[in-house]
């Protein structure tokens, strides 16, 4: 499958702000973001304000580098999103948020979402008892996420993330236990919550002109 192999404070860089791919990175004055405030390549001019179409363009470009996901993936996510009654732009977050390799970030199981990728694509994970090794697993309200066990305990690698417990608030709908290494799924994702400080509004405009 295509997938970017860039370094990908690049896209950070396009984008002008901190999308937070590299984990702890992001948080430490090392940030490419804040070390090096131009857009990359060579003689980039200063930034300007775009059209309206290059901004709604700009927030999908956005929401797909945070999710890692490619662009036909994520048009299967807006057209499910859109076939559904509600807000579209809500629902599409809210399929997102649901990704089995975003929820391992989210539980603090893994310090990127790239890892996290990584992670479940080793078999390093299960839901409700049974290995998963799919990224782009939807999980619902009430599925139990867990470190696979190793001779009946966790991997040490694991206990390695575990220590110290969670590095970043973990969101209200989810709940984690670090002594058993799982998280419970206890409702569906809150987009009003979200700190991705995307606006899915232009992403339903972008799709809709």
């Amino acid at each position: 499958m295509a997938r970017y192999t860039d370094a990908v404070c690049r896209q950070c860089r396009r984008a002008g702000e901190k999308l937070f791919l590299k984990g702890e990175r992001c948080y430490t004055p090392r940030c490419a973001v804040d070390r090096r405030k131009r857009p990359p390549g060579d003689n980039i001019p200063r930034r300007r304000k775009g059209s309206d179409w290059a901004l709604r363009l700009r927030e999908k470009q956005k929401a797909r580098q945070i999710y890692g996901v490619l662009e036909r993936q994520f048009r299967k996510y807006f057209e499910l999103a859109h076939s559904q009654k509600g807000v579209t732009g809500d629902l599409l977050l809210q399929e997102l948020e649901s990704r089995l390799d975003n929820v391992v970030f989210r539980l603090c199981f893994a310090d990127s979402r790239n890892q996290a990728r990584q992670f479940v694509n080793h078999g390093h994970f299960t839901v409700n008892g049974k290995k998963v090794d799919i990224p782009s697993y939807i999980v619902k309200p009430g599925d139990i996420i867990a470190w696979k066990p190793k001779d009946g305990s966790l991997p040490k690698f694991a206990e390695v993330v575990l220590e110290g417990g969670p590095k970043r608030p973990i969101p209200e709908w989810l709940r984690i236990d670090a002594a058993k290494g799982e998280g419970e799924i206890l409702a569906k994702p809150e987009v009003s919550a979200l700190d991705s400080g995307i606006d899915a509004r232009k992403i339903v405009e972008f799709y809709s002109r």
